[in-house]
């Protein structure tokens, strides 16, 4: 059982970095809209992985309590230890891709709100931002 709940983890895991991808590709093409509506498929995906890793989490502290003078590396066999391996190792690779999308992220964030601040010149009132109290700033001009 520890086996395909390991397996189904692993796909999920999968998924969420493929998803991950396709958003690095999407926001380096400037389509965005592809990148919301995959959100709430993300999320899904995101929600049963941590559902599985708790299920895994639970049935690994099981084994260890039904058998307290067993070290773990004993209690799993070959492929629960190869599947552990790989979910190490997409942990990795979930990480790095994250981060990478996450730098993409700022930069775009960052162009907008310049953008953003060029059109509509803001002054800081406290610890607020707002609006120039300029008029003149949209005028529009026929």
């Amino acid at each position: 059982m520890l086996s395909q709940h390991l397996q189904n983890a692993l796909n999920d895991l999968r998924d969420i970095i493929n998803i991950t991808e396709s958003d690095i590709e999407d926001i380096k093409k400037a389509e965005h809209d592809t990148q919301f509506e995959r959100l709430s498929l993300k999320e899904e995906k995101l929600k049963s992985f941590e559902v599985k890793k708790a299920i895994i989490d639970h049935q690994i502290s099981s084994l260890m309590t039904a058998n307290p003078d067993t070290d773990l590396p004993d209690l799993l066999n070959e492929e629960q230890h190869q599947l552990l391996d790989e979910l190490k190792n997409d942990l990795n690779k979930l990480r790095e891709v994250n981060k990478h999308y996450a730098k993409l992220v700022l930069v775009v964030s960052n162009l907008y709100n310049t953008f953003l601040e060029r059109l509509i010149p803001t002054e800081m009132q406290g610890y607020d931002k707002v609006a120039s109290k300029n008029p003149s700033i949209l005028e529009v001009r026929v």
